[in-house]
């Protein structure tokens, strides 16, 4: 069973989550030769103070 991990920023909508999970999975299935219902992601919606980048918090980039 294909297992995807994906980190973005809070403030996508349903239905950008929606649309990216169909293609991410349709992909998958292309690449690996296997069905969509093996394909699992898992979505991890950070806030802005969870995410640094060059030694900054995002939110703190504002």
């Amino acid at each position: 069973m294909p297992n995807v991990v994906i980190d973005f920023l809070e403030g996508r909508t349903i239905e950008q989550k929606r649309e990216m999970a169909k293609r991410v999975t349709e992909a998958i299935v292309q690449t690996l030769n296997c069905k969509p219902e093996a394909v699992q992601i898992i979505m991890h919606e950070l806030s802005k103070d969870q995410l640094a980048n060059g030694g900054e918090l995002r939110i703190d980039k504002e």
